[in-house]
């Protein structure tokens, strides 16, 4: 497997980052090692939020919910994941699986020795993550999920219903489109809700130049990408069976188990009454909606989602 390292210097003085690099080794397919980056912040022995980020982002878009948690005594863990951020990069398309994701991700969880945490996911960052949590469940003791759906190959109906129920049901399909006729993406313009070409909003974020800056530090050019135009197809049949999986864990999860979404996203805004009602988990639990929020829901109401964490953390103690 050949793999690009992006230069250190692309993400010094980053603005609103300034957490230190740590850094674990994951097993590469094959035979090798691949180096995970991860943030690891506030005091060791704190409860641990486990945070996740989807595509295309990394660790920076938790960079303005991080202080919040380590000031309420979280040992705050957000991993990049392999292809994105300071974490090593692939560059073939082929590279990159569901299945390879949750294993890294899974090794992140072991390595760490995560234990008694909550997890917070949005985006591509639940669809792994909570199939990485489905094998690891003992470590958790609450899950925060942000926007995002999960497909279930017993119960399509559902998911079909929710996405029927989107004020742009063809969005996603339109954005896997996109991605698939193009070699490159500029992600900064993506979370500013500027990018050139895509029909639809996903939330127009009001980011500064420095901030765009941050989004766009791990990719110095195409060849650092394969992983961020890769990952909207990946949402295809050879991944339902790892989802299905995840979904027998939930569906029996007892544990805390609270939505926090933003409505008016147009490709998830109406997935978080599935989780509400088929996780156990869920029921009388604090939810969370932002009618004004879009998918990147980290970028607007942080302080909120600091609060959301706080409570599922409380609540699984």
């Amino acid at each position: 497997m050949k793999t690009l390292r992006t230069p250190d210097e692309r993400f010094e003085n980053l603005s609103g980052y300034p957490f230190a690099p740590h850094y674990l080794d994951v097993d590469d397919p094959d035979g090798g090692t691949l180096r995970m980056h991860y943030v690891d912040e506030g005091p060791g022995d704190g409860p641990i939020a486990f945070l996740l980020h989807g595509e295309p982002t990394w660790s920076y878009l938790y960079r303005k919910m991080i202080p919040g948690l380590v000031e309420a005594g979280h040992r705050v863990i957000a991993p990049d994941q392999i292809g994105f951020g300071r974490s090593d990069k692939p560059t073939e398309q082929s590279d990159y699986s569901v299945e390879r994701h949750v294993g890294w991700i899974r090794q992140a969880m072991q390595r760490l020795d995560v234990q008694d945490a909550t997890f917070f996911g949005q985006d591509w960052g639940n669809l792994i993550g909570f199939t990485a949590v489905a094998h690891e469940e003992s470590r958790f003791r609450a899950i925060v999920a942000a926007n995002a759906g999960l497909p279930d190959p017993e119960h399509f109906d559902r998911f079909a219903t929710l996405q029927q129920q989107l004020s742009d049901p063809g969005a996603f399909a339109r954005w896997q489109a996109y991605a698939a006729s193009r070699d490159d993406l500029d992600v900064g313009a993506m979370m500013a809700g500027t990018l050139e070409g895509l029909d639809f909003d996903i939330g127009s974020l009001p980011l500064s130049d420095a901030e765009r800056a941050g989004y766009d530090a791990p990719f110095p050019d195409e060849r650092y990408q394969a992983g961020v135009m890769v990952f909207p197809s990946l949402a295809n049949p050879d991944a339902f069976g790892l989802f299905g999986a995840a979904w027998r864990v939930l569906e029996k999860w007892d544990r805390p188990f609270i939505t926090a979404y933003g409505k008016a996203d147009p490709v998830l805004g109406t997935f978080d009454s599935m989780f509400q009602q088929y996780v156990p988990g869920a029921k009388d639990q604090p939810h969370r909606t932002f009618p004004d929020g879009g998918h990147f829901i980290q970028e607007q109401e942080p302080d909120a989602l600091v609060e959301v964490i706080i409570e599922a953390t409380r609540r699984g103690a």
